[in-house]
């Protein structure tokens, strides 16, 4: 077993599957909806760990039940596309509780970033305290999410 997903058998991939719809299962419930007895489904989720397969385990919890009601998407150009420079906004990001999630992109954008907010008066701080005055942005451009009608974590496991 490795990281390439050739190396994962049948009954690798029902794991990740279960695992991934309720990370909470016990490895009892586990090895019985698998096929398999405790001690080598316990082994088999080790291994997926210890690969790199498995990153983690998470809650998943209601940004509005913790008041952030709003997300923004913001696209984040920079003047500078060094190696250096992205790692450095990167880096900035990181540490910007606000930011969920960043991803570099090809194109005109070189970022886009998931933004949580409680309202817009405190993304719009966030935005121009934070974001637009980082250093080597050029320029961003954000949009409010409307609704969400899909938000599933995770991948296909098929």
């Amino acid at each position: 077993m490795g990281n390439n997903p050739r190396f994962l058998d049948d009954i690798d991939r029902e794991i990740l599957r279960r695992l991934q719809d309720d990370g909470r299962m016990t490895n009892v419930e586990l090895a019985a909806h698998v096929g398999l007895t405790a001690p080598p489904c316990l082994r088999r989720v080790r291994g997926l760990e210890e690969s790199g397969v498995i990153n983690g385990y998470h809650a998943d919890i209601d940004a509005e039940a913790l008041g952030y009601s709003i997300t923004v998407f913001a696209m984040v150009s920079l003047k500078s596309q060094a190696e250096s420079d992205l790692r450095a906004f990167e880096d900035y990001v990181a540490d910007l509780a606000p930011v969920r999630e960043c991803h570099m992109l090809n194109g005109e954008i070189d970022f886009i970033l998931k933004i949580v907010a409680r309202d817009l008066r405190s993304f719009q701080q966030f935005l121009t305290g934070a974001l637009t005055s980082a250093p080597n942005v050029e320029h961003v451009k954000t949009s409010l999410t409307i609704r969400t009608s899909k938000q599933q974590p995770g991948v296909p496991v098929e």
